[in-house]
C-alpha cells in the first residue's frame, strides 16, 4: 500500500467556510461559529471513498461502516476528460504520433484538464456527503503493478508501456485531485487487495467480503468488480483511519 500526503492544491477551487456573525441561539453561541462547526463535524459519521479508474473515467464508491455493517452511501461514474477533446481518453496513444516536445506538452495539458475534472468530481462528492452528515476522512485508488515507468521516449516506443502509462495517468489525476482537497489518498495494488483486507479486518475479513459481494442485490446495478473493489479499498482506508 502506498500513500501520498503532500498537498497539490488547485488554486481557489477548494470550498471555503465563511463564518457568519449572525444569528445567535439561546445559549448565546454563534450557530456557525468555528466551535459550533467543530462540534457538528465530530457528530458526523465517518466515510471514505474508493475509485477504480479507467481511460477517461472512474467508478467511485463512498462507504461508511457502523457496528460492522457496510453502508454504501454514494456510487457514481466520474468523468475526467472533456467529451470531444481529441486524444483525451487515450492520451499516450495520441502522443505516440507526435514529436517528443509536442507529446510532452500535449500530455501536460491533458493531465491538467483531467486533474481539474477529478478535483471537481471529488469536491462534489465530499460536499454532498457533508450535507448528509458524513465526513470523508480518506480515499483509496486501485493500482496496477506499481512498477515505475521509463522516460516518455521509451514509453511511446512500446505499445504495452503506452497502455500502462495511460492507466497510471488517470490514477494519478485522481490522486492529485484528492490531495488538492487535503484528502489523504492511499493506493492499493489490486492483485493484493485480498491481503490488505485480511490484514486490516482479520477474522472479520470474510464477513466484509460477503457483505460487499451481496450488496448488489439490495443496491441494484451497477455492482461489478469496479464497485466491489473500490468499496473494499475504501473500507480498508476507513478502518485504518479509525485506529
Amino acid at each position: 500500500m502506498r500513500s501520498r500526503y503532500s498537498p497539490a492544491r488547485v488554486p481557489d477551487e477548494s470550498p471555503r467556510i465563511v463564518w457568519p456573525i449572525f444569528p445567535r441561539h439561546a445559549a448565546n453561541e454563534l450557530i456557525n461559529s468555528p466551535k459550533h462547526i467543530r462540534r457538528q463535524t465530530s457528530d458526523m459519521k465517518r466515510a471514505a471513498i474508493g475509485v477504480r479508474m479507467h481511460s477517461g473515467w472512474g467508478a467511485l464508491v463512498a462507504v461508511s461502516n457502523g457496528a460492522g455493517t457496510v453502508e454504501v452511501i454514494d456510487r457514481r461514474r466520474i468523468a475526467v476528460t472533456t467529451p470531444g477533446t481529441p486524444g483525451a481518453n487515450q492520451p499516450y496513444h495520441f502522443a505516440e504520433n507526435l514529436e517528443l516536445p509536442e507529446a510532452e506538452k500535449f500530455l501536460r495539458n491533458c493531465f491538467a484538464a483531467s486533474k481539474r475534472l477529478a478535483f471537481e468530481a471529488v469536491r462534489d462528492v465530499v460536499g454532498e456527503l457533508h450535507g448528509r452528515q458524513y465526513r470523508v476522512v480518506g480515499s483509496a485508488v486501485l493500482l496496477a503493478s506499481g512498477r515505475p515507468l521509463p522516460p516518455l521516449s521509451k514509453i511511446l516506443a512500446s505499445h504495452a508501456l503506452i497502455h500502462a502509462a495511460e492507466g497510471e495517468f488517470f490514477r494519478e489525476a485522481f490522486s492529485k485531485a484528492c490531495e488538492g482537497l487535503d484528502l489523504s489518498v492511499s493506493g492499493f495494488q489490486e492483485r493484493k487487495l485480498d491481503e490488505y483486507v485480511q490484514t486490516t479486518f482479520g477474522k472479520a475479513a470474510t464477513r466484509m467480503w460477503q457483505q460487499i459481494s451481496t450488496l448488489g442485490r439490495s443496491l441494484g446495478p451497477p455492482w461489478t468488480k469496479d464497485q466491489k473493489t473500490a468499496a473494499l479499498a475504501a473500507l480498508v482506508v476507513l478502518a485504518n483511519k479509525q485506529r
